[in-house]
């Protein structure tokens, strides 16, 4: 058994070669000045890395290094040791070696912490090195609150007794703070965060109420419970979002904000009545993540020049497409990110605001007090703006007064349900814009889909089935058989799902004076004309060269190539 040992880190790097002399006197000052510890000034100055740090740490103890991005952890294995203490200690239980624990530790000379874990883990423990930044994301994964929840569920049902309680009536009091109901929702939020779920999905059955996450696009069920608690979470719910609480038969919108480790989280919410009671989407907005800017959204470099060239006209319409949840927002944030300067007035239209933009006006509307899309847009062209962006084109009055004020001398920015970007002029059409005004203010089209990416951690080469050959050898041709192919085998790092994370694929239609003249002679027309543009070009391009680069599967370019076929 390895027990911790004092060792000089600074003098450890040295003697190892991985820093200079003078660089460690360097960072000793550095040291001093902010209170850091060494380690973490030399990472942050890229003197060295955490993984280098660790090794020479590993060599000079002649313990093992553990890369806790390549290796399988089991989740029960992680939660013998209390999350307290692995944050506390930077600790985390790696494997049961029988006879005693395998312990991977950031700072493996730390005595008392290596004393108390044992101590808490009633065992003999053995020592390896992991760095602090993968120990801390794969606690933030590992530590799920899955029984903490249900735990918190069953204490509110036996508050609650056996019968259904209607708690329209009841109002809030100083002790609500500790009720089961507060610290069952808090739990639901912390764990969706921590494992950057992006909606919450509360959804009562005739006998359970079914608590579900969608992560990376995908449904994951979280926890099933007595449905008898559901009324008391979508009161506390429509509370936190100033919703009217005696009202069930309608849907009703809100948000409300809540602090998640120390970090804002925006929580938009949408109730719906259902067979068994109020359904509840909460949609989490992190407002620390920061906006993508438009060199990070994933379009590639060609199209990316074309796109930034088309956001820099004085006037004229751009239209981003695909269904829900594709990745429309993030783009049209990003061009405003791009576009937002002191000389530009820039005002925004949505249903509702889903971040906030220094430096920009930004309306929320409210159908209750016939505050419309259509409505806004007619006072926001009173405004002198630069730029428009109006969340969505969702009826007839707003593509028309959209279209106008493309025409008279202002940038509007908005999205559309469609499929392609070939097919959005004829949706415009059908919504009454007329042809000769559709073809003069047009400036482009984006559209865009989600594919999931495979997870770097089991990340691995494989032979794909006959159904993806022969997918393949469609849209490559001879060059099928020479593209390496990987997927996720699935590990503990994304939940045995084989994806990490999504990344966007897109194509990007711009109207040139034959698209135009196209467009004049008829639908059927321009849509040939703009097949032939996007050639080679189109999203299902873009999908098939993400999977030749790695960062997704033949399964998800599919999936995909199947949604715009639709």
């Amino acid at each position: 058994m390895v027990k911790p040992q004092k060792y000089r880190l600074g003098e450890l790097l040295v003697q190892q070669g991985l820093i200079s002399p003078v660089q460690l006197e360097a960072a000793l000052v550095q040291q001093k000045d902010s209170g850091r510890k060494l380690g973490r000034v030399l990472v942050d100055s890229n003197i060295v890395t955490e993984e280098g740090i660790s090794t020479a740490i590993a060599n000079q103890l002649g313990i093992p290094f553990h890369d806790l991005r390549e290796k399988d952890v089991d989740p029960a294995i992680v939660n013998l040791l209390p999350e307290t203490m692995a944050r506390r200690f930077r600790a985390i239980v790696l494997a049961d070696q029988g006879k005693g624990y395998l312990v991977g530790m950031a700072d493996p000379s730390d005595v008392f912490g290596y004393d108390e874990i044992a101590r808490a883990l009633k065992k003999d423990v053995e020592l390896a090195v992991v760095t602090e930044g993968q120990l801390l994301s794969a606690i933030d994964r590992l530590y799920r609150r899955t029984q903490e929840i249900t735990g918190l569920a069953h204490e509110l049902q036996k508050d609650l007794g056996n019968a259904y309680v209607d708690f329209g009536g009841q109002g809030l009091d100083a002790s609500a703070e500790d009720a089961p109901v507060v610290k069952l929702l808090q739990s639901i939020f912390e764990d969706a965060y921590q494992i950057k779920a992006s909606d919450v999905h509360i959804e009562p059955q005739e006998l359970r109420l079914q608590i579900r996450f969608r992560i990376d696009g995908e449904m994951h069920l979280q926890t099933e419970v007595d449905s008898r608690i559901s009324p008391a979470l979508v009161l506390r719910l429509k509370l936190m979002s100033g919703l009217d609480i005696s009202e069930k038969r309608l849907p009703q919108d809100g948000r409300f904000n809540v602090k998640i480790k120390q970090q804002s989280v925006d929580i938009r919410l949408s109730t719906m009545p259902t067979q068994y009671g109020e359904s509840v989407v909460m949609r989490i907005l992190a407002q620390n993540s920061g906006l993508l800017d438009l060199n990070r959204i994933g379009m590639p470099d060609h199209m990316l020049e074309q796109y930034r060239r088309m956001i820099r006209h004085s006037f004229g319409m751009i239209l981003v497409t695909g269904p829900t949840g594709s990745g429309k927002t993030t783009t049209l944030y990003a061009s405003l990110a791009a576009l937002n300067a002191p000389n530009t007035k820039i005002i925004t239209i949505e249903d509702p605001v889903e971040y906030r933009l220094p430096g920009i006006s930004q309306v929320q509307v409210n159908d209750k007090i016939d505050l419309s899309f259509a409505r806004v847009l007619r006072s926001t062209l009173r405004h002198d703006p630069d730029i428009v962006l109006v969340g969505e084109m969702i009826d007839q009055d707003t593509a028309q007064i959209g279209v106008r004020a493309a025409m008279t001398g202002h940038l509007l920015l908005s999205t559309l349900h469609t499929n392609d970007a070939a097919s959005t002029p004829a949706r415009l059409l059908d919504m009454g814009v007329p042809q000769y005004l559709l073809s003069t203010t047009l400036l482009g089209i984006v559209a865009q889909r989600l594919v999931r990416v495979i997870c770097p951690a089991c990340k691995t080469h494989y032979t794909p089935e006959a159904i993806e050959t022969t997918w393949l050898r469609q849209e490559l041709g001879d060059a099928a058989a020479e593209a390496p192919l990987w997927h996720g085998r699935g590990c503990s790092q994304c939940n045995m799902s084989g994806y990490a994370g999504r990344e966007a694929v897109y194509e990007l239609l711009e109207m040139t004076p034959s698209l135009a003249d196209a467009l004049n002679r008829g639908n059927a027309d321009f849509s040939r004309a703009a097949r032939q543009q996007l050639a080679g070009k189109t999203m299902r391009s873009h999908a098939v060269a993400r999977v030749l680069t790695g960062s997704t599967t033949i399964a998800e370019a599919m999936r995909v190539s199947a949604q715009i076929d639709e």
